[in-house]
């Protein structure tokens, strides 16, 4: 049986959350793959991905190798993309450019998915003046600008990957309430849910076995569109010194770091800028046919 909800199709029952769940990858993907945004998202995504991977073995310089006789060299058959202000090779620096941001980011984006889901579903399950009170809360801290959110609470937890993960996935967990909690209360008024309680089932089994299969497509195109989100806060971070550390091979402290060079030395900001830009193009681009392919609204969501 099959229900809908303002935001997508919906299926009832805890049947959905079985081996089935599993099959809709291949149409999904197929469906993704058919649309040319998506199929430009998936090869974008994909590529830096298994650059991430590679890097370290094909890069053809040490990314941390300084050469003084090579500083801001333009472009040339030995190093293709030119050198930075150190003599280090930006063709190596970029190639690895994305390990760690895109590390963190993934982490982050996950943990606020699970964690900002499953307190809004949770809420809009509840109601009432539980529901209400963190509401509240969520609207003080979503007034809050959200750079100038992680600049104080990075400020205050230092840098590093133990200070940004959690960092980065609680507030961008914050948003991801809001969502959750609006697709829930739709879900709530559904007639399967009303049978779940009149069979007495607790709280929790109604949560994860009956509404969490049935939102499971809103929070997935969620998560990615979170992905791209902090893919651009880790990078603002580093480039203003709050990010990654120095001599991480990073896109938002290389740019950061060529800014003064522009002029002169173009290269060493354009090459870590562009692939950082492709990325998030190829992130959103990859959400957005997910999210038709899901049948996810992303445009008329319910308010919180």
């Amino acid at each position: 049986m099959r229900v809908a909800t303002q935001t997508g199709p919906v299926n009832a029952g805890a049947a959905s959350a079985g081996p089935g769940r599993f099959r809709r990858v291949k149409p999904v993907m197929r469906t993704i793959l058919s649309r040319p945004s998506g199929m430009a998202g998936a090869v974008l995504v994909t590529f830096h991905l298994l650059l991430v991977i590679i890097a370290p073995v094909i890069a053809p310089y040490d990314v941390t190798q300084q050469d003084a006789d090579r500083i801001l060299e333009a472009p040339s058959m030995a190093h293709w993309m030119g050198t930075d202000s150190l003599g280090r090779d930006v063709l190596s620096r970029t190639m690895l450019g994305g390990q760690v941001s895109i590390l963190i980011t993934l982490a982050a984006s996950l943990i606020a998915a699970v964690w900002g889901g499953a307190v809004g579903v949770s809420l809009g399950l509840v109601g009432g003046r539980i529901d209400e009170v963190c509401m509240r809360l969520v609207d003080a801290f979503l007034a809050i600008p959200g750079l100038l959110f992680l600049l104080l609470i990075v400020s205050f937890a230092g840098g590093g990957v133990f200070a940004l993960i959690p960092t980065l996935s609680f507030f961008n967990g914050i948003s991801v309430v809001r969502i959750g909690r609006g697709a829930a209360q739709s879900v709530a008024a559904r007639d399967f849910i009303t049978a779940a309680r009149v069979r007495g089932h607790h709280s929790r089994f109604i949560i994860f076995r009956e509404m969490l299969p049935n939102l499971q497509d809103i929070l997935l195109v969620e998560w990615a569109m979170r992905w791209s989100w902090m893919m651009l806060a880790f990078s603002s971070l580093s480039f203003l010194g709050f990010g990654a550390s120095p001599p991480t091979p990073d896109w938002g402290l290389m740019i950061s770091d060529s800014r003064e060079f522009l002029t002169v030395a173009p290269w060493a900001g354009f090459w870590p800028a562009l692939f950082l830009s492709t990325l998030i193009i190829g992130i959103n681009l990859f959400a957005d046919a997910l999210g038709k392919a899901l049948y996810v609204d992303r445009e008329n969501r319910a308010p919180g």
